[in-house]
């Protein structure tokens, strides 16, 4: 790493800064207006300079090392959306928009790779290479900002990327990471489930959409618990489910919404085709009609066996030896799928974990919150990582 192992106490309070007011100013995938804009302004005030927009609301820097030559380049990612989700987590800088919150810790995600940019850009007379920070939009929700970075070209001459995520499961100074498979492949589902109304009190002259699709919630989760190995990763939700309105009229239509996680190619097209013929024979048994469209979402996270152990031994030598754990992926899936994809990558998670501030809530949890003291253990981690990427 360039220059001290640490990053300064003001880079430190500055990041915390940024991260709070990204915090309570969260915007959704794809409307990151505000947040390119803030960022933007972030970057250009530490010095950094020719910061590119990408992917619609993202940013794309480059910082090239000057303390010798070297034709690397590796990508660091940050994802900078939020989430439709009520805040209830009691910090006093709570999202001040109604039904939008970081409950995924994007907000942490973008303020460590902004210091470590930052960190970087003052000692780049110290490293060889060139690292490409990315500030990337729409992790949460189609059209993802992974695959458009990915048709952007922005991968096409980096040798290896870079990703974080923030980790309520794993205490707070712990770094977990492992190659392999790291996080499941994702896709969506819509469906319409479409019968006939007729009066509550006969329901015999019509054909009941609620019913028919209260059997293809139930069934459509035998497909994990009688069709699927134990050992074959795979989760199949409901997520949605819209149909009614009067007390006294039979439902003519509902509609559901789904997701389908998988761990390998093959399972994730079994699922595909096992989730369509279940609601098509379902909606028949019932005398309804369906309709089914399934969205491809993002490949699974594969790590680099070479550049996990990077990581590893990044952590351990700035933190001390058991820093770093070997623990299982996650059965979440990330748009850092396509990073993975296309070039080597390394996905690892900072444990943010505090049970005495009540960093305990899960991901994507109303009361989710992030202990700031890990914050800067990922960014000087980050931003080691990468220099010892750029040495491979």
């Amino acid at each position: 790493m360039p220059g001290p192992d640490q990053l300064p106490a003001e880079l430190v309070a500055r990041m915390i800064a940024v991260r709070r007011h990204l915090h309570a100013n969260p915007e959704l995938s794809n409307e990151e207006a505000e947040t390119q804009a803030y960022l933007r302004a972030q970057l250009e005030a530490e010095g950094l300079a020719d910061i590119r927009d990408v992917a619609g609301y993202g940013l794309s820097v480059d910082i090239a090392g000057t303390g010798g030559f070297s034709n690397r380049k590796v990508a660091v990612r940050a994802d900078i959306d939020a989430l439709p989700i009520e805040e209830r987590s009691g910090v006093v800088f709570s999202s001040a928009k109604p039904g939008v919150m970081h409950a995924c810790g994007h907000d942490a995600h973008a303020a460590m790779v902004f210091a470590a940019a930052t960190h970087l850009h003052r000692h780049r007379d110290s490293f060889a290479g060139t690292v490409r920070f990315i500030f990337q939009p729409a992790e949460e929700a189609e059209p993802l900002g992974g695959r458009r970075i990915v048709e952007e070209g922005l991968l096409d001459d980096i040798d290896a990327a870079i990703g974080i995520h923030v980790d309520p499961y794993t205490e707070t100074g712990k770094i977990s990471v492992s190659g392999g498979p790291y996080t499941l492949a994702s896709d969506i589902f819509d469906v319409i489930v479409r019968g006939t109304s007729a009066h509550a009190a006969k329901p015999a002259e019509g054909v009941d959409a609620i019913a028919a699709a209260c059997a293809m919630v139930s069934e459509l989760q035998k497909i994990v618990a009688r069709e699927t190995d134990a050992y074959d990763p795979l989760v199949v939700s409901i997520t949605g489910i819209e149909g009614g309105g009067a007390y006294n009229v039979i439902a003519d239509t509902v509609r559901l919404k789904g997701t389908i996680r998988s761990g390998s190619p093959a399972t994730r097209l079994r699922a595909r085709e096992r989730v369509h013929e279940i609601l098509q024979g379902l909606a028949a048994a019932h005398r309804a009609t369906v309709e089914f469209k399934l969205i491809e979402g993002e490949p699974p996270v594969v790590n680099d066996a070479a550049l996990a152990q990077i990581v590893s031994s990044a952590a351990d030598q700035l933190f001390g030896n058991g820093t770093s754990i070997a623990a299982p992926g996650w059965t979440a899936a990330d748009d850092f799928g396509f990073y993975s994809e296309k070039r080597p990558s390394v996905y690892f998670r900072l444990g943010i974990r505090n049970e005495t501030d009540g960093s305990i809530y899960p991901l994507h949890h109303p009361q989710f919150r992030v202990d700031e003291a890990a914050l800067k253990i990922g960014a000087e981690t980050i931003a080691k990582v990468a220099c010892e990427a750029l040495g491979v």
